[in-house]
């Protein structure tokens, strides 16, 4: 039984995260191991293993990139590992820029508009890639589904730089 499955909903990207949650919380209260805190060592022990697939299957799908890489996954796309380099050469030239721009941020003169800059940039970059991600996942052909996958990695290396981002922002305002 896939995620969507166990939630009653359609294998979309696109879904109602408000609905999954309440679908969520409905199926977590049946399963939950302390509704078989009276049963059997196996009841209690089966309570666990649904209570815990539930879970794993909420926390997948609440987030857009991992829902994305679940997809994928059913669709038999294999994701390359992190290591694995992008033969996207423009994109491996963006990765330096953007590095680059995030390295320059430790000696702006003004800091906080540094960081603004940096995150507007990253934010826009990846609202329009997630925008084609979506779009190559809906048309769920063999050749959108492998950009999609090529998008999602993007997506993940702009979301790892904002973290990033984020940390030397603390680092450097504290």
């Amino acid at each position: 039984m896939n995620y969507f499955q166990i939630f009653g909903i359609d294998e979309s990207f696109n879904l109602d995260v408000k609905e999954l949650t309440q679908r969520y919380q409905t199926i977590q209260k049946s399963v939950h191991p302390d509704r078989f805190a009276q049963g059997s060592s196996q009841d209690q022990m089966m309570a666990v293993k649904r209570s815990t697939l539930v879970n794993d299957a909420y926390q997948t799908l609440k987030k857009p990139l991992k829902r994305a890489e679940y997809i994928l996954t059913l669709r038999g796309v294999e994701q390359p590992s992190e290591q694995a380099s992008f033969s996207d050469n423009e994109f491996l030239m963006r990765q330096m820029e953007l590095r680059e721009m995030l390295e320059d941020v430790k000696f702006s003169d003004n800091v906080e508009s540094a960081v603004f800059e940096m995150a507007q940039v990253l934010e826009s970059e990846f609202e329009q890639l997630f925008n084609a991600m979506q779009t190559k996942l809906s048309e769920n052909t063999s050749a959108s589904n492998e950009q999609a996958g090529s998008d999602l990695r993007k997506l993940q290396f702009y979301q790892k730089l904002h973290v990033e981002l984020d940390k030397l922002e603390d680092s450097l305002l504290d």
